[in-house]
């Protein structure tokens, strides 16, 4: 524990002074040029509510659920008559918010993008959110909700695609089941906990593990998402400061509200995780390190990442501060898939806009899916769409 704070000190001091220094920056301002508007007190309210406002977040595209159970849901985005492609499932993050991240809007939705690479077989996990009935779900319990995508699919070999918590959970079921994988392709997935600078790794080993249980405590069993909601700003807080100042010199723009709205609907909106799931990664992942130790064991059977041998797609954002790309890169170090099979990019951007921001759906996940779609095809046809455009 003492050996994190050298770390961790200096980037929450930078931190505050960074946030503290846009605030009165930008407040100041505002205040400047308020005192020659009549209408400022208005503009002051119309902020404030649209700060507060949140609506649910929606799934951007027309889509079935084909499977439900407590602790997940699987959407179907398939085209009639797919059979000719390998079934792609997606897995999307499951840190406190919507799993719709995936298909965040029209513009802008990963699930879009792999419709267009030809991967129009496709399924989405969809996590729900934890209940004190739903409390106790494990990490056996997830890779069993895959298994049922899997065996809907087809039963396999699939493709999986997996967000962040849902791409080590895809490495997890990858690893230990080789023969039902096609590809495996991760974005923002932390593999290797301790390698690279692992922010949230520091605060864990910071904290004692009495903190996390007080926390699950505290929900009855579950974890609130607010929390969680809560320890992403304190991470990055200049990021939350930056978007509610904007937010106010730009009360009068149609285009840049209805996109403020539509982060705000995804992102302030939580979701609870289970208890027993969340402590169980803080120990075995996040602590011990244990799926690169090779120390993992689930269901009795332990997770070894060399039993991986599918093509690798992996991304990573250069300025992610939740997930260093040495963290996703790793999942090639330990899987035995040959180097040539292996595709790493890197996107400008930080952790969030791996899965929804306009550079990484445009540039980099265009061409890894052409990749996929290439090693999907069960008859020949064209090449993808998406790959004369998009050249890896």
């Amino acid at each position: 524990m003492v050996d994190a704070l050298p770390n961790l000190l200096p980037r929450l001091t930078d931190a505050a002074a960074t946030a503290t220094a846009a605030t009165v920056e930008g407040t100041l301002r505002w205040w400047a040029e308020a005192w020659a508007r009549p209408d400022a007190a208005l503009d002051l309210m119309r902020w404030t509510g649209h700060m507060h406002a949140r609506s649910r977040p929606r799934w951007a595209h027309d889509h079935a659920v084909v499977l439900e159970s407590p602790i997940a849901r699987v959407r179907d985005f398939s085209d009639a008559g797919t059979n000719d492609v390998v079934p792609t499932i997606v897995l999307p993050p499951q840190a406190g918010h919507d799993s719709c991240i995936v298909d965040y809007s029209a513009r802008q939705s990963q699930i879009a993008v792999l419709r267009d690479a030809g991967l129009r077989h496709l399924l989405s996990l969809d996590w729900v959110g934890a209940t004190t009935a739903t409390k106790d779900t494990t990490v056996d319990d997830y890779l069993a909700v895959i298994d049922a995508a899997v065996d809907h699919a087809g039963g396999g070999p699939v493709n999986l695609v997996g967000d962040c918590q849902g791409g080590w959970l895809a490495a997890l079921w990858a690893a230990l089941r080789p023969d039902r994988v096609n590809t495996l392709t991760i974005a923002g997935a932390p593999i290797d906990f301790a390698t690279g600078e692992p922010v949230i790794g520091d605060y864990v080993q910071v904290l004692p593990p009495a903190f996390y249980r007080a926390l699950v405590a505290m929900g009855g069993g579950v974890l609130d998402g607010r929390f969680l909601l809560g320890g992403f700003i304190a991470i990055n807080p200049e990021a939350e400061i930056s978007r509610q100042l904007a937010l106010l010199g730009a009360l009068d723009e149609p285009e840049h509200l209805a996109r403020y709205v539509a982060f705000e609907d995804w992102f302030k909106h939580t979701q609870a995780i289970p208890g027993a799931f969340y402590l169980w990664i803080v120990e075995h992942l996040f602590r011990r390190n244990a799926l690169i130790a090779g120390e993992l064991e689930i269901g009795g059977e332990r997770v070894d990442l060399g039993r991986i041998d599918a093509p690798l797609f992996l991304l990573g954002g250069a300025v992610d501060h939740i997930t260093p790309p040495p963290q996703v890169f790793a999942l090639a170090d330990h899987a035995s898939t040959p180097a040539a099979d292996v595709l790493r990019r890197t996107t400008t951007g930080g952790h969030l806009g791996l899965f929804m921001g306009t550079e990484a759906l445009r540039d980099h996940w265009p061409p890894l899916m052409a990749q996929v779609y290439e090693r999907s095809r069960r008859r020949r046809r064209r090449g993808s769409p998406l790959a004369a455009r998009n050249p890896s």
